[in-house]
């Protein structure tokens, strides 16, 4: 890897996601050498990638360079490779580029999308937790358009307008009403020759609600804006099976669309070499300690998405979201500097900031610890937010700017074929 020797105590850090920078940032200037590996050289913030995916903001403005980030710290060193297994016996990684020698370890993976077996689905959905699938979606939606133009069978030409949005968290929420903005005032305009009101947006939900992990005033209130957008929402409904037009379900609706997108679970981005006891099956999560220690290591950290930390209040550990990777990010670089200097850690506790979705133009829900509201105001937050999270003032200016100007002239300019997907296929 051509990483120099030195004397000061490495640590390593898989990812550079919200979690992996979170804790790179709060290790600069000290006498350590930080090297951060991750198969991108570009961090994503990923609660925007659906208005990548439906032509909201190019991919640029929600990306931002990984040795950009630690380009001005001594001693930090980034390599773009794909971490193959960890080795903990012989404290090494080893990656796609070489085997590379550590002190501590930090694993912040983050996850993947969770089809929970279904093969047919993997195969046949799509799935949006990157950059580039959310450049496949938005080249999909067009490519549809484009091509029920040219269908004459009206049952075809429904399934190309038709689309499966399997979920109804954040994810599925969000992405919904996105779509529905697009058919009542940009789809019509550039597809006049199509009957746009035969486009469907179904939202499939397993349970009773949506946005289960908010409160039941916060998932009332998205599912009336979904509905007066005009999206179906389909709720105590299973997706069992798709073969690329077929919708199969436990009950007794049934859907024929080209497009089903994929949004109804997740799992940690798990890396061999570690013991089959320190993961737990469901969602697939390294299993930590309040330190965030993987079981049974001392050296080995998971934090993030791709960590577990069980707890009285957290059974199931801290929800798959950037504010929790964040602060253990930020909290476990302190521990290990305490480790360090032979000084006492500090076991994570989880400040919850509150949570929010939006639901398209001045429809949102935030929920606050202590105050939860929804519509005009709810949906500023969001945007104020969201913006202040952007890494680098290029992308939030670029971010504001879009917004404004998609605001203003109800439209959506990057509804461009980049990377045409269909074509891929053949």
């Amino acid at each position: 890897m051509n990483i120099p020797q030195t004397s000061f105590p490495r640590v390593v850090i898989i990812g550079g996601g919200f979690a992996g920078l979170a804790v790179a940032k709060e290790l600069k200037n000290l006498e350590l050498q930080v090297v951060l590996l991750d198969k991108h050289n570009y961090h994503t913030f990923q609660p925007l990638l659906y208005q990548v995916a439906t032509g909201g903001l190019e991919p640029d403005s929600i990306a931002f360079p990984l040795r950009k980030t630690i380009n001005d710290l001594e001693n930090y060193f980034f390599r773009l490779t794909k971490v193959i297994e960890v080795l903990p016996e012989k404290n090494k990684v080893n990656t796609t580029i070489g085997t590379l020698e550590y002190d501590y370890l930090v694993i912040a993976t983050g996850s993947e999308t969770n089809y929970f077996g279904n093969k047919n689905i993997e195969k046949y959905g799509m799935e949006m937790k990157s950059i580039p699938q959310s450049l496949n979606i938005r080249s999909l939606i067009i490519e549809n358009f484009e091509e029920a133009l040219l269908e004459t069978d009206l049952e075809k030409r429904k399934a190309l307008m038709n689309f499966v949005i399997v979920g109804g968290g954040p994810t599925g929420v969000e992405l919904a009403g996105a779509l529905a903005e697009m058919k009542k005032g940009i789809l019509p305009k550039d597809y006049p020759d199509l009957d746009i009101r035969t486009m469907q947006i179904n939202v499939i939900q397993s349970s009773n609600r949506l946005l289960k992990g908010m409160s039941k005033k916060a998932s009332e209130k998205a599912e009336d804006f979904l509905i007066k957008l005009g999206v179906n929402v389909w709720k105590n409904l299973r997706v069992l099976d798709y073969d690329g037009l077929n919708v199969k379900t436990n009950g007794e609706d049934q859907f024929k669309a080209v497009t089903l997108i994929w949004a109804a679970g997740v799992k940690g981005a798990t890396i061999k070499g570690l013991k089959e006891e320190c993961i737990i099956d469901r969602p697939c999560r390294f299993k930590v300690d309040e330190f965030s220690r993987v079981n049974e290591c001392e050296n080995i950290f998971a934090i993030g998405d791709v960590a577990s930390m069980e707890s009285e209040k957290y059974p199931y550990g801290h929800s798959m979201m950037a504010q929790p990777a964040i602060q253990q990010g930020k909290h476990l670089a302190k521990n290990i500097i305490k480790i360090i200097e032979n000084k006492e850690i500090k076991p994570f506790v989880y400040k919850d900031k509150g949570s929010m979705a939006t639901i398209g133009r001045n429809k949102a829900v935030v929920d606050l610890p202590n105050w939860k509201f929804q519509g005009v105001f709810a949906w500023f937050v969001w945007m104020f937010v969201h913006l202040f999270s952007l890494i680098g003032f290029r992308n939030k200016a670029v971010v504001f700017l879009n917004w404004v100007y998609n605001y203003i002239r109800f439209d959506r300019e990057t509804r461009l074929i980049i990377r045409p997907y269909k074509n891929t296929l053949k």
